[in-house]
């Protein structure tokens, strides 16, 4: 069965929305990924579209969500990249990454980021793989 992975962030602008897109572009045998933001911007910014096509990966159809409209304990797991904590329901695995703020850092910065949160949601897919064959 596969797992429901909410992605956070502050503005649900960089970070959180490309590790549901990676997730969903490697995963979706395994997880059902979603993204939200604390405070969400209006639209996903083309520069995080644009790093996300090097990859191969078309955002298209991704926009900004709030956390506080968001059905939490529907989760299995939400991976917090906010700096903030989140109270999740009990039952829902909150894991924490440190993963800086790319926003107006440059695309040097944004393209590290990007590949540091690939990385990241290729291990975590991984791990979730060999718990479901477990």
């Amino acid at each position: 069965m596969k797992k429901r992975i909410l992605f956070v962030c502050v503005g649900n602008a960089f970070r959180s929305q490309m590790a549901e897109a990676f997730a969903k572009a490697y995963g979706g045998d395994a997880v059902e990924a979603e993204s939200a933001g604390l405070a969400p911007v209006l639209a996903v910014p083309e520069i995080t579209k644009a790093m996300m096509r090097e990859k191969g990966i078309d955002m298209g159809g991704h926009f900004p969500k709030a956390l506080v409209h968001m059905d939490l304990k529907s989760y299995d797991m939400i991976v917090n990249m906010s700096g903030m904590p989140i109270h999740a329901p009990q039952g829902v695995n909150v894991e924490v990454w440190h993963i800086d703020d790319p926003v107006g850092a440059g695309d040097r910065k944004m393209r590290e980021v990007r590949d540091e949160i690939e990385q990241r949601v290729t291990g975590l897919l991984i791990r979730l793989r060999r718990q479901q064959r477990e």
